[in-house]
């Protein structure tokens, strides 16, 4: 019974919290909150443009600062001044509740030793490798399906593509890339935060599932080391991580891996579907993808927002913010930032600062997938480009039901 009670309550919160973002959202006005709703779901840019306008910094109902000034987003990502949590409590691997929390919430020293044993499989060099693997990939999901015609192009290539790179990198069997990817999604659905009762136990089971893989991985990697990141992981075990941290730490490479991609994809074929002559563009010329990714990446990013807290007593943009409060770098509006970006509203693959972009964060967080990312992306849109000139959306496309991340969840498409 007292079981039932927490989650009685847990959705109960839930719910309460809701209401009260509609409220402040509609009666107030206050548009944070109407990020986190399902305007800022559908379209959030005219949101990022009213917060502009208030001044660089808005506070939250939570009482965080949001901004989406570029310039104060970029100091802030940057700042060791700032972390992503609080200098207290200690971090302590050991305990399983610490070890969960994976290097994207951790500050120095612990980020640094855990992104310390990932970074050399994810450099550019090492990457480069990659591109003959996921040309290959790329032109038999094309193959299929341009034989169907009319297809959703998150479940045939979007998804498909990004799993079956990561899951080769850290030594996945083949056998469990649907896994992957199915738990995969799941857990990617919590960044946002957790939406009910029923998300939370299949948060739960996903992340169970994932625990038994790994964990079975770990021991054949223990007998059988191999050239991939589970191997690398598996030999620092002890020394530079913990055995808790080792789990978490292969989810988290999982998740970032292909989530991003997945929705930058679909964000991509959108993004042209609205621009027709930067597809006809890119269709003359698919030289051109490299440069029309970076400007994919800045016009709708598939990370909206992240958050920082002040590590100590600090200045930004004139403002003093004391230690222990929490910032929101708004990076989509960031990435629309006048100051900036010139007619930052327009897409144009031929932009010449697109690559400011802060889609990728900035700092000592910068995104340790991002050259993975980038070559994924760029090769998609070089083969959709050359073999499917066509590409087109068709009949209704649905978002992800979250406000962190963005991206289609489906998208209907025709090449014919």
């Amino acid at each position: 019974m007292s079981q039932l009670g927490e989650a009685a309550r847990f959705v109960a919160g839930i719910y309460t919290n809701k209401a009260r973002r509609t409220y402040a959202a509609r009666v107030h006005g206050d548009l944070p909150a109407r990020l986190a709703g399902r305007e800022g779901r559908l379209d959030p840019y005219p949101i990022y443009e009213a917060i502009r306008a208030r001044g660089t910094f808005v506070p939250n109902r939570l009482g965080a600062l949001v901004t989406a000034d570029h310039a104060v987003c970029d100091e802030i990502l940057r700042s060791r001044r700032f972390g992503v949590r609080p200098a207290e409590p200690t971090y302590d691997p050991t305990r399983r509740a610490d070890a969960e929390i994976t290097m994207l919430g951790l500050n120095p020293p612990d980020h640094t030793r855990l992104r310390r044993l990932a970074t050399p499989a994810f450099g550019p060099k090492a990457i480069a490798g990659y591109r003959p693997m996921i040309a290959e990939r790329l032109h038999a999901l094309v193959d299929a399906a341009e034989a169907q015609g009319t297809f959703d192009l998150v479940e045939a290539i979007a998804a498909p593509l990004p799993i079956s790179v990561i899951t080769a990198m850290l030594g996945i069997p083949d056998g469990h890339q649907a896994e992957f990817e199915r738990y995969g999604q799941v857990l990617g659905s919590a960044l946002s935060g957790i939406d009910g009762i029923r998300h939370l136990v299949a948060l739960q089971r996903a992340d169970t599932a994932l625990n038994a893989i790994f964990t079975e991985l770990f021991e054949v990697r223990r007998r059988e080391p191999g050239d991939d990141v589970v191997s690398t992981i598996v030999a620092a075990e002890g020394e530079q991580i913990h055995p808790l941290e080792m789990a978490p730490m292969c989810q988290l490479l999982l998740i970032a891996g292909f989530e991003t991609t997945v929705n930058a994809l679909g964000n991509a074929v959108l993004a042209f579907a609205a621009h027709p002559d930067q597809w006809d563009r890119l269709v003359a010329d698919p030289s051109l993808a490299p440069q029309a990714v970076e400007e994919v990446l800045r016009y709708d990013s598939s990370v909206q927002r992240t958050e920082r807290v002040a590590l100590e007593d600090t200045e930004v943009a004139g403002r003093t913010i004391p230690a222990g409060q929490f910032v929101q770098p708004l990076i989509g509006g960031a990435n629309r930032d006048p100051a900036v970006f010139a007619d930052p509203a327009e897409f144009d693959i031929t932009r010449p600062n697109a690559g400011e972009h802060l889609s990728f964060s900035s700092g000592i967080h910068y995104c340790l997938g991002q050259p993975l990312a980038r070559l994924e992306l760029t090769v998609a849109l070089e083969v959709l480009a050359t073999r499917l000139p066509k590409l087109r959306p068709v009949g209704r496309v649905r978002y992800r039901p979250a406000t962190l991340l963005r991206g289609p969840h489906v998208l209907p498409v025709s090449v014919v």
